[in-house]
């Protein structure tokens, strides 16, 4: 008798949890991708803080404004990033342009901008990036 209840309240959870799974995905795939990013420089901070080796002394860095693009054959906002940052032996690698994508508002990725890409952003300077700490 206890093992069918066991069995039972097993398969409930289960059920239960798939059930769940199924409609936070339906929301995410009903969710607009393309929302304007609010807090686009705070992302960016926040995201190079974690993603360079030293996120010290970083030299000349601008920023465009999130705008629509096309990026693989997919409409998104993004922004242009242009900056200089020290490798890990602590010598400077020279600015380089980066692109970062956001999705539904939010960053999502950052990678490295082809020619192209940027060729046309207004780039504002942007030295909250320049006075990050670790």
């Amino acid at each position: 008798m206890l093992r069918k209840f066991l069995k039972a309240a097993f398969l409930c959870v289960a059920l239960g949890a798939a059930g769940c799974s199924g409609v936070h995905n339906q929301a995410r795939e009903r969710a607009e991708p393309n929302v304007v990013p609010a807090s686009y420089k705070s992302d960016i901070q926040a995201f190079l803080r974690t993603y360079l080796n030293d996120p010290t002394n970083i030299r000349g860095a601008f920023v465009s404004e999130p705008a629509l693009m096309q990026i693989g054959g997919v409409e998104r906002y993004a922004s242009c990033l242009k900056f200089n940052a020290r490798k890990s032996g602590g010598d400077y690698e020279g600015s380089k342009e980066r692109l970062v994508l956001f999705l539904a508002g939010r960053l999502d990725t950052m990678l490295m901008a082809r020619p192209d890409q940027c060729a046309k952003a207004a780039y504002q300077p942007f030295p909250e990036i320049e006075r990050l700490s670790r």
